[in-house]
């Protein structure tokens, strides 16, 4: 297990009103964001299933993924067991458990875009430990 803390200001300086030109073949990248509140990113990792991920990770705060290209699937650990999510384009997803994502089509094939706090600590763990690990508190989101 290794814990990573991310501390604001946790984004690039960017100049506003232009546009941002994001990198190919890059699995994360953070884009911009607003000091202490939120920070948005790209996501396209280069695993192609699930048993390419060797680790989840999981935040102490939620983040939403937002499909923008391509096929792009969550998996989740739930209740100790995992769960296998594709994104969808135009629906969002609000993630509060440990995760990571893959693209059934090949690395990089799919983007979503990611919204998160820009300060937090993650956890990582190998996927076995989120699966056998009863003490695990998962964060809930209360319903509108």
């Amino acid at each position: 297990m290794r814990t990573v803390q991310v501390l604001f200001p946790s984004f690039p300086v960017v100049e506003p009103n232009l546009p941002i030109a994001p990198r190919s073949g890059v699995p994360w990248q953070v884009l911009c964001g607003d000091q202490e509140h939120w920070r948005l990113g790209l996501f396209s990792p280069k695993e192609i299933g699930a048993k390419d991920i060797a680790e989840l990770e999981k935040h102490d705060c939620p983040e939403v993924f937002w499909l923008l290209s391509g096929k792009l699937t969550l998996l989740l650990a739930k209740n100790r067991s995992l769960e296998e999510l594709p994104l969808e384009i135009g629906k969002a997803v609000l993630v509060t458990v440990a995760h990571a994502g893959f693209c059934p089509d090949g690395p990089h094939t799919g983007t979503a875009l990611v919204v998160e706090r820009d300060a937090f600590t993650t956890e990582y763990r190998p996927v076995e430990d989120w699966l056998r690990d009863q003490t695990i508190t998962y964060l809930t989101v209360p319903e509108m």
